[in-house]
């Protein structure tokens, strides 16, 4: 993956469209189309291979249609062009956090020392579990 090379891309084939918002605003929110809903093709990509973009597919799969367009609503805040970069910013970190592979968990065994632990507060425990019971004479 060239980081880059999909940043620019992610630029350049990302198509917006704005509508009205709720939210903070006051009464401008009835007359300016902050909210920015943002389309990016997969196949338009650049910087990724065919694996990638294979992956990325699965991973994302909510949020992409039948023609393999990623989509994404911003309305956090009350300029068009801060809603605009957030959603850039977004859609980039969702795609590099879906093509990133994650490490397989090496099992291992608890220490010797751990076990020793383990076993001496459960003697604790249990010494003040018989200490609560009743005294018989």
């Amino acid at each position: 993956m060239n980081r880059a090379d999909l940043h620019n891309s992610i630029i350049n084939n990302s198509q917006f469209s704005f509508s009205r918002s709720g939210g903070k605003g006051g009464q401008n929110v009835n007359k300016v189309n902050t909210k920015v809903h943002l389309v990016l093709p997969l196949e338009l990509l650049e910087g990724i291979n065919e694996n990638e973009r294979n992956r990325l597919k699965s991973k994302l799969s909510s949020i992409i249609n039948k023609d393999f367009c990623l989509f994404l609503d911003v309305d956090e805040e009350r300029y068009q062009e801060r809603n605009r970069q957030i959603a850039l910013a977004r859609i980039e970190n969702r795609i590099i956090q879906a093509l990133a592979i994650q490490k397989k968990r090496i099992k291992t065994k608890p220490t010797k020392a751990s076990k020793e632990r383990k076993l001496k507060l459960k003697k604790i425990r249990s010494e003040i579990k018989k200490s609560r019971g009743k005294i018989w004479q």
